[in-house]
């Protein structure tokens, strides 16, 4: 579809605005940093360390410099690529994250095909059949992904699921004695897997991603399937849905070719929100599974005080939800000729 001026004027507006969004999040991130009761120096040199290493830690760290020239050298090194050093492995932040987050997106990525393969068609049903059973069940199924606590059914799923009836693998990304056999190339285990032709590495680590993969899809689709619900209803009763039965068309016709198609672009922006929750709030099902990717990261930083990685994962989520919410929104004017000028 061809881009007008006015989509251009668009796109140009929204990347100001992503650009003013980054440095208001950049502020907020690294001054929060720098007033939480931590002291990165103490987790640097110890509790027993003398005042003389104290001070010169300190020093090197640039902590005795007035904060905007603190803000100044900690931009400068953004637009160098460097987020500072990691006091949980000792390596530079951006190498620690571009590590984890590959562990997170094979998770996530699965996560929301299962919750968007079976939230939408649930939605849709639930509003095909409103205020019938399966309107209920739907309901009801919603409810429960949205109320029930993400660790305590990961837990439960963990004792069901592998201790009990032994369908599915348990902690880590894959079995203890198969870590390691093929060369890291993306970072998703799965994909490396297969490139490096290892059978059994692929099938262990689906079998350990499945059970994490699948609650999550359980959460994403409780939020899909009310959202799915609410905009086709909002379709249903709208005077072309009229004139499409009268005209004697299949329900099925009304409701896939001419209901649903007009509420694709909403659920686009739904299902990139979902994704985008999915990569930064994994963190209870990656500790519950020991999911070695983002979340178990970010927590283990926050855990020791090491705010370099703490902000750094901030600012890699923030710019997540930007991308994502920017990417949609750009899709959508693109799409939906209700937009165009």
């Amino acid at each position: 579809m061809k881009l007008t001026r006015s989509h251009w004027r668009r796109i140009r507006s929204r990347g100001w605005q992503v650009l003013i969004t980054l440095m208001g999040l950049l502020l907020l991130t690294f001054f929060i940093g720098r007033v939480m009761p931590l002291d990165p120096v103490l987790a640097i040199v110890g509790p027993d360390a003398d005042h003389a290493t104290y001070q010169q830690v300190y020093h090197q760290l640039g902590f005795d410099k007035p904060l905007w020239v603190q803000f100044a050298i900690y931009l400068n090194g953004l637009l160098h690529g460097n987020l500072g050093m990691a006091l949980l492995t000792g390596q530079p932040v951006i190498n620690d994250i571009l590590r984890v987050f590959p562990a997170t997106v094979e998770l996530a990525t699965l996560a929301i095909v299962i919750g968007t393969g079976l939230g939408v068609p649930l939605g849709v049903w639930a509003a095909a059949r409103r205020n019938g059973v399966v309107d209920y069940v739907v309901r009801i199924i919603s409810l429960a992904g949205y109320s029930t606590p993400i660790f305590w059914v990961g837990m439960v799923g963990l004792l069901l699921f592998y201790a009990h009836l032994g369908w599915v693998g348990g902690a880590g990304r894959v079995d203890f004695s198969l870590d390691g056999l093929v060369p890291r190339r993306t970072g998703l285990l799965l994909v490396d897997a297969l490139l490096a032709g290892n059978g059994s590495v692929f099938a262990s680590a689906l079998n350990h991603l499945i059970l994490p993969a699948s609650l999550l899809g359980f959460h994403s689709l409780a939020y899909i399937s009310r959202m799915t619900r609410s905009f086709m209803l909002a379709q249903l009763t709208q005077e072309f849905i009229l004139t499409a039965r009268v005209k004697g068309l299949t329900e099925w016709q009304v409701i896939w070719q001419h209901a649903f198609r007009n509420i694709l672009v909403q659920l686009l922006t739904v299902v990139a929100l979902a994704y985008g929750s999915l990569l930064e709030g994994a963190v209870l099902i990656e500790t519950v599974f020991s999911w070695p990717g983002f979340g178990s990261y970010l927590t283990g930083s926050l855990m020791l005080g090491d705010m370099n990685a703490v902000m750094g994962c901030v600012l890699v989520v923030g710019l997540i939800f930007v991308l994502l919410n920017l990417i949609s929104d750009l899709l959508y004017q693109v799409f939906d000729p209700r937009t165009k000028v």
